[in-house]
């Protein structure tokens, strides 16, 4: 029997999985938004719920399982999401200085996006190839 196979747009390594659980035990449940280019470029955003407010021009790409009671919710505006919506994107972690707004930024460490294409079957999935 063949697995049946899972599909998100968004995904998180286990280095950002393992600071995403420190800083929540700091500040609470957590979610993402994806900058659109301004001020820190594109990185993605790490805020406490109820810091950024998402509003009708934000995508939900999807939620982050990182072993806590709440998921980590991943948003993004629509116009960065159209550029975006045939890629994959992945949250990973490395060292340097976070986001000016982000909670990482204190760590030592700065969230960072890591993308590839969609492949044949993740864009039938979504609705952009082929049926």
């Amino acid at each position: 029997m063949t697995p049946t196979r899972t599909y998100a747009r968004v995904a998180v390594t286990d280095a950002a999985t393992a600071l995403l659980r420190q800083l929540t035990a700091q500040h609470g449940t957590l979610m993402f938004h994806q900058s659109g280019g301004c001020c820190d470029g594109s990185a993605p955003m790490c805020y406490p719920v109820g810091m950024f407010l998402t509003g009708p021009s934000d995508v939900r790409l999807g939620e982050l399982d990182v072993g806590l009671d709440d998921p980590v919710e991943v948003f993004i505006s629509e116009a960065q999401f159209e550029y975006w919506k045939y890629t994959h994107l992945t949250i990973d972690v490395v060292p340097g200085r976070g986001a000016g707004f982000s909670v990482e930024g204190p760590t030592g460490n700065r969230f960072i996006i890591r993308s590839r294409m969609l492949d044949d079957e993740e864009l039938v999935h979504f609705g952009l190839g082929p049926p």
